[in-house]
């Protein structure tokens, strides 16, 4: 098995770098707390060993070929994305209210009440938000379809190969996304003045709405 390692490494950076749902997702939980991001961060990965699993077995390719298969996946990433940002949004709207009353907000990062109370329950949160927003993004799916082939040697096991650089990309994907919880996680000082924290769940909430009504847009 011959595989350009160098070339798909690179490849597999620049598809990290470029920001997208994974990177929001994962952003805003670090910023609320290092071990949610991580969480996240998991996640966002197990969603894409799903995607290299079809990929391998060949699912993928039935799913992008049949129009109407494609598209419900992608109306549900897209459902979800909004879904998160709504919650964000009235999320930050409801903290607004809660300190003018007196009262402290209990909500996550995305609007999630009582998620935030244990260290349990924000991991769970964290990973279930960082699954759900990779294994419904069809492109996650087209990545391992369009571009793992351009690396894959024809005289040996397609299947075997995938799985390999899926491995890899995977592994780079953790590395990647562990770096950036380190880099967002010193955002949560500067977060916790309540006027930045505010313009930023509804910058972030406003941003997953606005992904989400343009993924829906193309379907």
């Amino acid at each position: 098995m011959t595989v350009d390692l160098v070339g798909f490494l690179g490849v597999v950076l620049v598809a990290y770098v470029v920001p997208g749902p994974d990177f929001l997702v994962v952003v805003r939980s670090a910023a609320e707390d290092p071990s949610k991001g991580r969480a996240a961060a998991l996640g966002a990965q197990t969603g894409l060993c799903v995607h290299m699993l079809a990929a391998a077995g060949g699912l993928s390719v039935v799913a992008t070929r049949s129009p109407l298969v494609y598209d419900a996946v992608k109306l549900l990433g897209a459902a979800y994305l909004v879904y998160l940002g709504v919650r964000a949004v009235l999320a930050a709207r409801r903290a607004v209210r809660e300190r003018r009353q007196g009262r402290p907000g209990r909500t996550d990062a995305f609007g999630v009440a009582g998620t935030g109370d244990t260290a349990r329950g924000r991991w769970r949160s964290g990973f279930t938000q960082g699954f759900l927003t990779n294994v419904l993004n069809p492109k996650a799916a087209l990545f391992f379809l369009s571009v793992l082939p351009q690396f894959v040697d024809g005289g040996g096991s397609v299947a075997r190969q995938i799985f390999f650089l899926g491995f890899l990309d995977v592994l780079v994907g953790v590395a990647y996304w562990f770096a950036l919880v380190l880099v967002a996680a010193r955002l949560r000082t500067l977060l916790a003045r309540p006027g930045i924290r505010h313009r930023w769940e509804l910058t972030t909430g406003w941003l997953f709405i606005a992904i989400g009504v343009s993924v829906a847009a193309t379907a």
